[in-house]
């Protein structure tokens, strides 16, 4: 490798921003309290205390978003009979990239009896951008589940598109070690062209994945009923002892509408930052 591009990419190495969370809470007294938290770069974690019987976790971006060849890393462990609603204080903002990708892994783990509430605000990715993100979660035989995850591809309302970048979305679910659920979405290049296909999003802009678990038939019927006050498209379905909603808008604001319904409905209590 030629020396002046190795001292290039070194100080590109350099000027990226790191961030890891690392958070273990545990059932004490009826309560779930902090057992330990690790914060690290760019990354902190909040506790707003909203619910007397479960905790709440705020996750905070510093640095104000994520762009080329920055690296983010959250674990969450929830010990025996916890329960833990985790969320972030904004959207989290993906801007545009040179090469590499920005890139975020999640580790969640739940314990027999924990609940976890994995609700964080939208993922905006900006013209250009490129994310790489991984979430692995495992899931005691007894443990429950509920987490969503919205991604919007351009600002509407400011007149901005995504026209071109690269999104990298792969989820593995594993209950008692046993893989129970498992996707892989991508989506590169022009963009905004391919999102005018209707076998992608048919023009929407705006996207989001629910998963509960455990899950069943009560859960469809329970969302299925809305449907007539859904704005954009949203479907459910059940196997393997989970539920999996997708919801597709054509803006940010439609499909938080929708998601806050499907939420509502699946028992998960949304985040006050939501709503403010």
């Amino acid at each position: 490798m030629p020396h002046n591009l190795a001292i290039q990419q070194d100080i590109f190495a350099a000027n990226r921003a790191t961030g890891h969370i690392g958070l273990t809470v545990a059932a004490i007294a009826g309560r779930t309290r902090r057992k330990l938290v690790h914060e690290d770069g760019s990354l902190r974690i909040r506790f707003p205390n909203a619910a007397p019987e479960a905790l709440e976790a705020v996750m905070v971006n510093t640095g104000g978003g994520m762009t080329g060849g920055d690296r983010f890393a959250i674990e969450i462990a929830l010990e025996a009979g916890a329960s833990l609603i985790a969320g972030t204080a904004a959207a989290e903002k993906v801007y545009r990239s040179n090469g590499p990708a920005a890139e975020m892994t999640v580790q969640l783990d739940v314990a027999e009896g924990a609940r976890l509430f994995w609700l964080p605000q939208e993922t905006i990715l900006f013209d250009k951008a490129r994310l790489s993100r991984s979430i692995d979660v495992e899931l005691a035989p007894g443990a429950s589940l509920v987490m969503a995850e919205a991604v919007v591809l351009g600002r509407a309302a400011h007149g901005e598109a995504m026209e071109q970048g690269m999104l990298a979305d792969r989820w593995r679910v594993r209950r008692g070690g046993r893989l129970v659920y498992a996707d892989t979405a991508r989506l590169d290049g022009a963009i905004t062209e391919k999102l005018g296909q209707a076998a992608v999003t048919n023009g929407g802009i705006a996207f989001a994945t629910v998963l509960c678990a455990p899950g069943a038939e009560q859960q469809l019927a329970a969302v299925r009923a809305l449907d007539e006050t859904f704005k954009g498209e949203v479907g459910i379905s059940a196997w393997n002892g989970i539920a999996v909603a997708r919801l597709c808008a054509r803006d940010g604001a439609t499909l938080r509408h929708d998601l806050i319904a499907v939420l509502a409905t699946l028992g998960a209590q949304v985040p006050r930052l939501w709503l403010q």
